[in-house]
């Protein structure tokens, strides 16, 4: 009995370690440097609680000195889609489209995503997207409606066909159709709006809030509101991180 005991141990051992083996984490660079808002240790602070990402925040200069390339995946989070670009620099700027086209992950977020986008002279050009009425870009914050494709419940993880997300000024998002990229994914669309200093109403409701699509060998997933300001949404912006890495 004493023997059967031993082996049975044995073998849990043996079995803990295999899944131990198997668990493997996601290494994600976290923009922290010049553009970014205070709010990104809010995010980073969400991230932190999933023991299957590994965290570290990384600044223009790292970038442009080549750090991604020990990472799987990199988010830009909520500030200045400007004030990020300009701090990259052209080298930057370069590092991370290389970084995305050899098969890394990128996720945007607000201000994220208005550096994904095409529109602009120090937009990284990795997603085929411009922004709807740039004029108005500062149209206010608070909670939005969004409504969520279908294929954005798969690779979200969400149930409903709305969600209501705080949203502070991110860009309303509509294909470019650059011939060079390819096409994005809807995930979401605003169905509700905010329209204050000045903005028109009417023009939110209908542009994409969330897009995904891949940039060559790598994949890139845009939020124009903020998931991680809301606990219930956070596993939102972890499943992005997820798909954009292709595991």
């Amino acid at each position: 009995m004493f023997i059967v005991r031993i082996m049975v141990l044995a073998f849990c051992l043996v079995l803990a370690n295999v899944l131990c083996a198997g668990e493997k984490s996601l290494n994600v660079a976290l923009y922290h440097g010049a553009g970014a808002s205070k709010g990104v240790s809010i995010l980073e602070k969400a991230l932190n609680k999933y023991k299957d990402l590994k965290i570290q925040l990384v600044t223009a200069e790292d970038i442009a000195n080549g750090c991604l390339k020990n990472f799987d995946v990199v988010i830009h989070p909520g500030g200045s889609g400007g004030g990020q670009g300009k701090a990259l620099g052209e080298k930057g700027r370069e590092e991370e489209r290389k970084f995305v086209r050899n098969g890394g992950g990128f996720v945007g977020i607000c201000a994220g995503a208005y550096l994904a986008t095409c529109d602009y002279e120090w937009s990284l050009n990795i997603l085929d997207a411009k922004v709807v009425d740039k004029k108005h870009w500062a149209r206010g914050f608070g909670p939005v409606e969004v409504d969520i494709t279908k294929e954005g419940k798969k690779i979200l993880g969400v149930m409903a066909d709305k969600e209501i997300i705080y949203y502070h000024q991110g860009p309303l998002l509509a294909p470019a159709e650059n011939p060079a990229i390819d096409d994005y994914k809807i995930l979401g669309t605003f169905a509700g709006e905010i329209a204050r200093n000045g903005a028109p109403e009417g023009v939110m409701k209908g542009t994409t809030a969330i897009a995904a699509a891949p940039f060559q060998k790598g994949r890139v997933l845009c939020f124009s509101p903020h998931p991680e300001r809301t606990d219930e949404l956070v596993d939102q912006v972890y499943r992005a991180i997820f798909w954009a890495s292709g595991k």
